[in-house]
Formats: structure tokens, sequence, C-alpha cells
């Protein structure tokens, strides 16, 4: 009798087994999702449908991406946390990952605890940008402007806990100003608004800027990376114009809900890696001034450890700043 409950029991762990698609070896054996929490058509969407078509030729299944946006972000985020851990919901999202649940009171979703990282995957940086109006020749004349008439200057962000707002409140705590916030629903009406003359300033990413500086159309002052951009070579680093502090970058990672199958993260992530490899994919971004991350940081351990400095980053920020969760 107990050799027959063992083998009841060992008959009974591979039928366990074999009914959970997660970690079966063919994983993946349908159609996988990538949940892009935010309208169709941004850098992080793009990044998605890109990637997801690499990766998909490497896994032997196709990838979908579905856009789920509103509350910056938080309600597509909420939906890949709360999804099945059997590795065919994912979510690709960017630097208001780790910000947006800081901003609300009821937070939705934890950024450290309830998901599991695949891998980082691209990186751009965003540019100071002013109308054409403003006389500002260059970044100390612009934070004396700013200094002299913060009451009435409006600054242009995305929403609450967006990438340019997120940008805006290191601004404005580096030389130490307040001005009125404005905010958009996504960085396009923004962005329009600044071309019009409507709003006087914003911080976004130069993927988005890239086009209008070049032509004249706005004022550009500096550049939050560490070195001058190739596609915009006369634009300094904030560091150089006088803000060493203002270093940040609008990245974007591969995650999926907390419990995933180790294979599934193990095949996700070597996926990941070997599309990031693609030379056509490097020079697409490369005309964005997006740049795809090294090996190192495109594993789980590499976001993993990423994700905690930038979740203190921008804790320490909102807190400086006395921004309160709504």
């Amino acid at each position: 009798m107990r050799w027959l409950d063992v083998l009841l029991g060992l008959l009974g762990l591979l039928a366990l087994i074999a009914s959970c698609p997660a970690i079966a070896e063919d994983y993946p054996s349908h159609v996988v999702t990538i949940v892009v929490p935010n309208a169709p058509g941004g850098p992080s969407d793009l990044l998605a449908r890109w990637i997801g078509n690499l990766m998909s030729r490497q896994l032997g299944q196709q990838i979908m991406v579905e856009n789920v946006a509103g509350a910056s972000g938080t309600i597509g985020t909420s939906r890949v946390a709360q999804a099945a851990p059997d590795g065919y919901t994912l979510l690709m999202h960017n630097i208001t990952f780790a910000a947006a649940p800081l901003l609300y009171k009821s937070r939705t979703y934890d950024p450290l605890g309830d998901f599991d990282p695949i891998g980082l995957v691209a990186e751009t940086p965003q540019a100071i940008v002013a109308k054409k109006a403003v006389t500002a020749r260059d970044l100390h004349e612009l934070i004396a402007y700013i200094k002299a008439n913060q009451q009435t200057i409006n600054l242009a962000d995305a929403g609450r806990g967006s990438a340019s707002y997120l940008c805006n409140l290191m601004l404005e705590r580096a030389i130490g100003a307040s001005m009125t916030a404005v905010s958009y629903r996504g960085m396009n009406p923004a962005l329009n608004d600044l071309l019009a003359g409507h709003v006087d300033l914003m911080c976004d990413q130069i993927a988005n800027t890239a086009e209008q500086i070049k032509a004249g159309n706005i004022n550009a002052y500096c550049v939050t990376a560490r070195e001058r951009l190739r596609q915009l070579p006369s634009l300094p680093t904030c560091d150089e114009a006088g803000l060493p502090h203002l270093e940040t970058s609008v990245w974007v990672a591969l995650l999926g809900p907390r419990g995933m199958p180790r294979n599934a993260v193990s095949r996700l992530a070597f996926a990941l890696r070997q599309a990031l490899h693609d030379p056509a994919l490097s020079q697409q971004l490369a005309k964005l001034a997006i740049t795809v991350v090294s090996d190192d940081l495109a594993t789980p351990e590499g976001l993993r450890a990423f994700l905690k400095v930038e979740v203190e980053k921008w804790n320490q920020t909102l807190k400086a700043m006395h921004v309160t969760p709504e």
C-alpha cells in the first residue's frame, strides 16, 4: 500500500506538471501578450512592437502588443501584476513604472514586489526646451529668467507621473524654483502647445523633441545625459551647462507578474538580448536617440538592481519637492 501511495503521488505530480504550460518544456506554446500601459505611437509602444517582433522569431511564437492606457500607466501595469504568472502576459513600461505608485494613495502595485524582472531594454535622455519667444540664450540665462518670473511661467508635462513630469520636478529641485505645472494627456499635445507658444517650458525625451530642435522651432538648453548626443552635437549636457545633478533618462523595461517559472523568465531574457543585438533595430533606434542597453542590464538580475536604485531616487525626489499622493 505504501508503494501504491508513492506511485499515485508521483503520477499526480507528473499530471500537475504536464497541465501547467508555463513550466512545460515547450514554453511558449501559444501567443504571448506584451501590455504597454500607454497610448499607441509613443516610444514605449514602438519599442514593444519592434522588439516583440524580433523576440517572436527567437521564441517561435507570436507576440502581441496590447495598449492599456490610463492613470499614468497604473491601469495597464496593475492588470499585469494581477495576471496569471505563466509567462504569457508581460509588461513593457518606462520610467513612470518606478514613480507612479508613490503618487497615489491607493497604490495598485509594488514595482519591486509584484513583478519578475526580465531585462532593461533601452534608454533615451531628455532635453530642457522652451518656446521660441523665450529670449534666454543659454541655461544660465534661462535659470535667471525662471527665477525672476517663476510665478508666471507655465511648465508643461504629459501628466502626473509621466517622464516629463518627473524631469520637471528634478529641474525645479536643481534650480530652487517652483513654476506652474500644466498637465496634458500625452506629450504630443504638450509639444504642440509649446510650438504654438501657449506654454513656456518643458522637459521631454529627445525622441520627441529632436526634430523640432533641429528645425529651430523651439529653444533647447541642455540634454540630461552624461555625454553629448551624436544627433545634436551642439547641445551641451546639463552638467556642461551648469546643472551637474540633472542627469536622468527615460528607460524602458520588460517585466512579468511575480512568480513566473524560471525557465520562462530565462527564455524571455535570452530572446530579449538577442533582439537587442539586431543591427537594424539599433539603427532605427539611433534615429530617435534611443540606445539599447548592455547585456548585463538586459537580464533579470541587472533590471532588479536598476529598479531598486530608480525607486529610491524618485522616492527621495518626490519627498524633497513635497509631492504628496493623491
